[in-house]
């Protein structure tokens, strides 16, 4: 059988991607098309690939060999990107460090992971020292961006190697840590890693910008952010820090294709005045990503009204992935996250027994046939999480008759009053509907009586303030669309909740922080 071009370029494409070489792969076809955009240092696709081969070259000549592990605590800036590169044509493990946890935190990390190198950026320099004093097995550190007491500069280290492709790539791999719900963060490692997927499931074309709006140290930005964009020859603009009018600004000054957002940053672009978000030209958007939190059902039916539909929304976590839905498909079943594939997901109770559709229970992935993942170093916590040929991450959610998911969940927010499960999302989803709510978390906190009672943290508008006539008003909101019983017993203000970085609400600082507080404002 004649090959054809097509089927020679894809079989090239695939043993590129099983040597960690396809940044290579699209240097030699696309050398002058721009791969990286930040704010600190642009990269063509040609000169990310040469850094990246010195780099491989600087660190192999200071000690490190293929299977070491890599520490990297650096802002969204074109060196991420060409240390992941590095790491993944060396056969490095790679673990992205978190740069808001204290120095304690991140050390542990550094440490617990086994990095025989750290990069850090200069601007986190204090914790960068911390950090690595308490890596026992770090011997390699060098900063990024100027100097750091201690460190090799980085720019140094490269200066003197060469830039051309090193002739004996090893497949490397990453390995993100958890935060989890309880104790010390989890590495999330897989010791048969999978090369990186030649399928182009987001339709990337030549000419594409993805825009990545969240810190690359998270699994989701590092992974359909900049991972996936670069492996299909795509340039990443990157933001230093999330903005919603600035990611209308960049997207389109840039002519952005693609993005990936969490639903927080919906909820902020939405409530950006209806005149700002019509002063931008967002029509290049072919494919907006979302996932990592539950979507309220009116804010995601907003922005595809606003965006048309070309919203797609993915249940998955660093331990692996479950299923897509796409918005035609949303739109006719309001909330799924999409139909998993047979056997891919299964909804059951503790003990791993399946559930009959609309029960709702644990959401249970299939474990990958290659990649199969354990939590580093921890046996323990890796056995409870699987049931067999699956595990669990504490989401909970129900499957209806045709097999689509629905989230409701985790496990961790449940709230339990009176015997009766209540699940906070459907609360939050129910008071952002409220116009005077800018943003809410709806919590459980001790009650002698009921176990628990319901809470509702609320963030106002900016122009609305708070007071017990607008959180009585938000509980009748509440009552009106809700059973009773689901509704919050008291409000609480806030000038702003607590955030992750990437968006996310620290649901477990709100309840530590109202632990100890008694009645409230409603």
């Amino acid at each position: 059988m004649t090959r054809t071009g097509g089927d020679v370029e894809a079989a090239e494409r695939l043993e590129s991607a099983r040597r960690g070489m396809l940044l290579a792969w699209w240097a030699q076809r696309r050398p002058d098309a721009t791969a990286i955009v930040a704010p600190a240092g642009d990269r063509t696709f040609a000169e990310l690939n040469a850094r990246v081969n010195q780099l491989v070259r600087a660190l192999r000549r200071l000690g490190l060999g293929a299977g070491d592990g890599v520490a990297l605590l650096c802002p969204n800036r074109a060196e991420f990107a060409e240390v992941g590169a590095a790491c993944q044509r060396a056969g490095w493990r790679l673990t992205t460090v978190n740069w808001h946890l204290t120095a304690d935190e991140a050390g542990y990390i550094v440490d617990d992971c086994e990095a025989k190198a750290l990069v850090a950026d200069a601007s986190l320099a204090s914790l960068a020292r911390g950090a690595r004093r308490q890596a026992r097995g770090c011997r390699v550190a060098l900063a990024v961006n100027g100097d750091i007491e201690g460190f090799r500069s980085y720019e140094t280290e490269l200066a003197d190697e060469a830039g051309t492709d090193i002739d004996d790539p090893v497949l490397g791999s990453s390995m993100l840590y958890t935060s989890g719900t309880t104790g010390r963060p989890k590495g999330v490692h897989r010791p048969d890693t999978p090369p990186p997927s030649a399928i182009n499931l987001f339709g990337y074309r030549d000419g594409d910008r993805h825009l990545c709006t969240g810190p690359l140290y998270h699994a989701a930005p590092l992974a359909f952010s900049l991972t996936t964009p670069i492996a299909h020859g795509v340039g990443v603009v990157l933001m230093e820090r999330w903005d919603a009018e600035a990611a209308l600004a960049l997207v389109e000054s840039h002519r952005i294709t693609h993005t990936h957002m969490v639903p927080t940053m919906f909820h902020r672009l939405l409530a950006l005045p209806p005149e700002v978000r019509a002063g931008y030209d967002v029509s290049t958007l072919r494919s907006v990503l979302h996932g990592a939190a539950p979507c309220p059902v009116p804010v995601k039916r907003r922005m595809i009204d606003w965006l048309g539909p070309i919203v797609w929304e993915y249940y998955a976590a660093t331990e692996g992935s479950g299923c897509y839905v796409d918005s035609a498909t949303w739109l006719a079943r309001p909330g799924t996250v999409g139909r998993p594939a047979d056997g891919q997901v299964m909804v059951g109770d503790a003990d791993g027994r399946a559930l009959p559709p609309g029960e709702t229970g644990l959401v249970f992935l299939k474990a990958p046939a290659v990649g199969r993942f354990e939590y580093f170093k921890n046996a323990d916590k890796t056995e409870s999480t699987y049931r067999g040929e699956y595990f669990t991450l504490g989401d909970m959610g129900h499957v209806d008759e045709d097999g689509y998911l629905f989230l409701t969940d985790r496990s961790a927010d449940l709230i339990i009053s009176g015997g009766v499960n209540i699940y906070p999302a459907e609360v939050d989803a129910v008071l952002l509907e409220h116009p005077a709510v800018g943003d809410v978390a709806t919590i459980g906190l001790p009650d002698e009586e009921w176990g628990e009672r319901v809470v509702a943290v609320v963030e106002v508008q900016r122009g609305r303030e708070p007071s017990p006539e607008l959180a009585a008003e938000l509980v009748e909101h509440c009552r009106a669309c809700l059973a009773h019983y689901k509704c919050p017993q008291v409000v609480e203000f806030v000038d702003e909740l607590p955030r992750q970085d990437n968006g996310k609400i620290y649901k477990r600082l709100l309840r530590e922080r109202f632990r100890s507080r008694q009645g409230g404002t409603a």
